[in-house]
């Protein structure tokens, strides 16, 4: 490529990796992991990073929506690919000539699936969803038998699982967990009553993964800790993670603004004293949070600068320190380490009033990726 814009995201795959297989390391042996690469893979490339996954050792993927998966097997892969959601039953056909696992929880839908299965001469896997508390998608507990009992009499389809989702398994302690816990135990109890084999039973998050043993089952789904970021800040301290993405863009102009003269739309900060300002070809369309403005650090030649201004769509700007040299081209980073000097995702986060979760994801595809890894 002829032509590079001065502003990238790095993703480190190795980083990847290594996260996966300390995240596997706290589960007991025989346990699958599936590694969440939705939101295409909570922006660090759902591709690169399914590849860099499944070489490192997760038994299958996890999306939200089907053309995510339809993703994922259009670039080759083939292994295991579960929608975490159940999908509009338009697209049942789809799911079943892919080989797309989907979640079910409504009878409509599994009668779609079904009928395509029918229809293609396949057997059609999917695992039920039951929700315990977060009150958002799935089957009600006490009726999770009923609905698999009823699912088990139409032709062409398999429960391949049972899984649910915590709400606040990043709450040591907290009530709301145990409570789902209980509950979604009981809808297994009675499954297995009921002389019906639940299959792959998940229900540990990233969070779960690391805090709650009990909760692991056969099957932990880690998202957010896959890419080096940690679901809350409880899980600080009790496993090492290496944040994966790293924001970066190159100096575009270096001027002296005098004392008194403003910066940016509204002239949201003035210059105190004659300063250095240096702008980054990057604002909010990149996923640069705008509520971070005249809050938030950049690094320059491995310095903190801080940045000045209301971030523009497509540009921001930062104060230099005296003493620090700097020109056109020379890299910046808004997310990354620099020298010795680290801006985190959640620093930005809490600049941003947000979680990390959402910042990564927001890092928009105009921005290019850079991909490294020791194996490529």
């Amino acid at each position: 490529m002829e032509y590079e814009r001065h502003a990238w995201v790095e993703v480190d795959l190795d980083a990847v990796g290594r996260n996966l297989r300390t995240l596997r390391a706290l589960t007991a042996p025989g346990t699958l992991f599936m590694a969440v690469v939705k939101a295409d893979a909570y922006g660090h490339g759902a591709v690169p990073v399914a590849r860099a996954a499944l070489g490192a050792g997760a038994d299958r993927l996890g999306v939200a929506t089907v053309e995510e998966a339809l993703e994922l097997r259009e670039a080759g892969v083939a292994a295991p690919v579960q929608i975490l959601s159940e999908p509009p039953a338009s697209s049942a056909a789809l799911l079943v000539r892919n080989g797309i696992t989907p979640a079910v929880f409504s009878p409509e839908f599994a009668r779609a699936l079904s009928a395509a299965a029918v229809a293609a001469g396949e057997t059609a896997r999917f695992h039920l969803k039951i929700d315990t508390g977060m009150s958002r998608i799935g089957v009600l507990p006490e009726a999770a038998a009923e609905m698999a009992l009823q699912l088990r009499a139409l032709p062409g389809i398999r429960m391949e699982g049972a899984f649910t989702h915590f709400a606040t398994a990043d709450v040591p302690g907290d009530w709301g967990y145990e409570r789902q816990l209980e509950r979604f135990r009981r809808a297994l109890l009675k499954l297995k009553s009921e002389g019906i084999d639940a299959g792959i039973v998940s229900a540990a998050n990233s969070a779960a993964t690391i805090l709650h043993p009990e909760s692991h089952f056969g099957m932990v789904r880690c998202g957010i800790a896959l890419y080096g970021l940690h679901p809350a800040p409880s899980t600080y301290g009790r496993i090492e993670l290496v944040p994966a993405m790293s924001v970066e863009a190159r100096v575009s102009r270096v001027q002296r603004v005098g004392m008194g003269e403003g910066v940016s739309y509204g002239f949201t900060w003035s210059s105190p004293a004659p300063v250095t300002i240096a702008t980054l070809p990057l604002g909010y369309a990149d996923g640069v949070p705008r509520i971070a403005s005249n809050k938030m650090d950049v690094l320059i030649g491995g310095t903190r600068c801080r940045q000045v201004g209301r971030v523009c769509m497509d540009q921001l700007m930062a104060e230099v320190p005296r003493g620090t040299g700097v020109r056109p081209g020379d890299e910046a980073v808004v997310v990354g380490t620099q020298g010795g000097e680290t801006i985190t995702m959640d620093e930005l986060a809490d600049h941003a009033q947000t979680i990390n979760y959402e910042l990564s994801c927001a890092f928009s595809r105009r921005l290019r990726r850079r991909y490294r890894s020791s194996t490529v």
